[in-house]
């Protein structure tokens, strides 16, 4: 999953794409490096952003969704507003990939009137103060029964599990300690029965471990792609997808496992 932020705030590529023709432009290159679903997002949720009008974010986005049409893989909207989730649905979006688990009253329902995959990611807290002093008991047991939660209630909601996929949320309300413990036992998420995304690339938690900032973290990221889908992750959503994807055709050669096809 390439990442493309139209935000001039994002942590690592804030204000590069915040033009939408950009925007859509690095989508269809990351596409032409291996992408096999795009993840368009016009909100920064990273650690002190500030929440974006929907107005605003519906300017950012949806003249995106609308120009990758045609662009042979599935477009994702990275969202927390339901008026726009079905917007961006209706524009052309095949997935909504929510930071707060689509939990807003009466979307699960709306968004089962749709043929769209949903994504539910763990957040604890909200993204202007998140990381001031998360505390869990068990990290792992207890994000992976909100994620249990959410599958539950969108089959209720009549959502099908053949659509539903869930994200741990790393560096969500999540301190060093607790993304290592999560990103250790991916197997316990990927048992939960739907697809695990996971999205590390170029967080702080790289830069903790390698001292190495944003800029600089593309072997960082890479490293943890692989060790993800090592450890259970179907989804690894990346800035560095010509990197992140030639790193894993080597790891599926040697499992002879084939090289991973690239989307028709």
């Amino acid at each position: 999953m390439g990442v493309v932020n139209v935000t001039p705030d994002s942590f690592f590529d804030g204000g590069r794409y915040s033009d939408p023709a950009q925007a859509a432009a690095h989508a269809r290159r990351l596409i032409d490096e291996g992408a096999d679903i795009v993840d368009v997002g016009g909100e920064s949720t990273r650690p002190g952003s500030r929440p974006v009008a929907l107005d605003e974010e519906r300017r950012r986005v949806l003249p995106v969704v609308e120009s990758l049409r045609d662009c042979g893989v599935p477009v994702s909207v990275d969202t927390q507003k339901p008026e726009l989730m079905l917007e961006a649905v209706a524009a052309g979006a095949t997935m909504i990939n929510d930071i707060s688990g689509l939990r807003a009253p009466g979307v699960l329902a709306a968004m089962a009137g749709t043929h769209a995959a949903v994504c539910f990611m763990h957040m604890r807290g909200e993204p202007q103060t998140m990381q001031e002093d998360p505390r869990y008991g068990d990290v792992v047991g207890e994000v992976r029964a909100f994620l249990a939660e959410r599958i539950d209630a969108a089959e209720r909601a009549g959502v099908v599990r053949e659509r539903i996929a869930v994200d741990p949320g790393f560096g969500f309300g999540k301190a060093y300690e607790h993304n290592l413990a999560l990103l250790r036992a991916l197997g316990e998420f990927a048992a939960l029965g739907v697809p695990v995304l996971v999205g590390l690339s170029r967080k702080s938690m790289l830069g903790r471990i390698t001292g190495r900032d944003e800029g600089e973290r593309i072997f960082a990221s890479v490293a943890a792609a692989l060790i993800a889908v090592q450890n259970g992750a179907h989804i690894v959503r990346v800035h560095d997808v010509a990197a992140t994807r030639d790193a894993l055709a080597v790891w599926n050669a040697v499992g002879k496992q084939g090289v991973p096809p690239r989307a028709p």
